[in-house]
């Protein structure tokens, strides 16, 4: 079975000002890397664009739609603190959507057997009501919705390692039986949410809360003893995963101290879950990461995973 890589120019245009760690040199670092030899069997194509319909699965009509309405013709437009919005912005994160999109449909229907998204604005950080943490729309999230309405299938994994917390994807889901939300990320850190003792309403949110200075050991022992064990037990039909790689020890945003065997390690580790339970299908889309080298590299190793698995 093969893996497909859904990437698209409209990824560099989302501009940021200089000094911005979400760069459009962050994309063209993982393409770069992916032009190896090794990675001359990936199939690959365009992120077509997402539509309204599809952004709708997880966010409003009018959050949409105001954000379209003020997006800039030149300049920025600033959201929060952290979060602003180019000329190219509203291509690129509907492009985001919409490689996710397929990426659902081409694993679920065969043509695949796992699938990257190499977009971005990253998506996790946003709620259902609010763009923030550099992310605009929320990727997984509108993924897991378009396997359960598209494609029929009653239990989606996300499996978040970004180094910060997806407290959108948490927010989304918080009340939803049919997702499994499971994250390890460093606390205390932006965005302050990920505590332990977040479940959701139906136990459905699991969180690993790691500490600043946490290597490998501790990282493989979250998944080990905890989320390892919740996803067999939830039997997921679909694994998404959030796939940031800021938790390596270069990353300039955070302070875990993982390498890029730890994502080798923990991509072979959730692929052995859905070869039990969801015929080998995942769709993993790209989150933050902002040391260039530790990026390229990180992403490298774990799609060599997903290709070899």
């Amino acid at each position: 079975m093969t893996t497909l890589l859904i990437t698209h120019p409209a990824g560099l245009a989302h501009a940021m000002p200089p000094g911005h760690p979400e760069r459009p040199e962050r994309l063209k670092a993982v393409e770069q890397a992916l032009e190896a030899e090794r990675f001359a069997a990936l199939i690959r194509v365009e992120a077509p664009l997402g539509t309204l319909e599809q952004v709708a699965l997880c966010h409003p009509a009018a959050y949409a739609e105001a954000l379209m309405a003020s997006a800039p013709t030149s300049g920025f437009v600033q959201i929060d603190s952290d979060t602003l919005m180019s000329p190219g912005t509203i291509e690129a994160a509907l492009r985001s959507v919409g490689g996710a999109i397929l990426a659902v449909d081409e694993v679920m229907t065969g043509k695949a057997r796992t699938a990257f998204v190499a977009m971005r604005p990253p998506g996790h950080h946003a709620e259902r009501l609010h763009a923030m943490g550099f992310c605009i729309f929320n990727h997984a999230a509108i993924a897991a919705r378009h396997a359960q309405a598209v494609h029929g299938i009653e239990r989606v994994a996300i499996v978040d390692w970004d180094v910060h917390h997806g407290n959108g994807t948490q927010d989304i889901f918080w009340d939803d039986a049919s997702v499994l939300y499971a994250s390890t990320h460093e606390m205390p850190l932006y965005p302050g949410t990920g505590a332990a003792s977040e479940r959701g309403i139906h136990g459905t949110i699991v969180n690993v809360p790691l500490s600043p200075g946490t290597g490998s050991d501790e990282f493989r022992e979250a998944f080990e003893v905890v989320i390892l064990p919740r996803l067999d037990e939830f039997r997921p039909e679909l694994v998404i995963l959030s796939a940031g790689f800021d938790a390596h020890w270069r990353d300039p945003l955070a302070s875990i101290n993982l390498r890029e065997a730890d994502f080798s390690w923990v991509t072979q580790k959730v692929m052995e879950v859905a070869d039990r339970h969801a015929g080998g299908r995942i769709v993993s889309v790209l989150e933050g990461g902002y040391d260039l080298e530790a990026l390229a590299k990180s992403t490298a190793a774990h799609i060599t995973a997903l290709m070899e698995g």
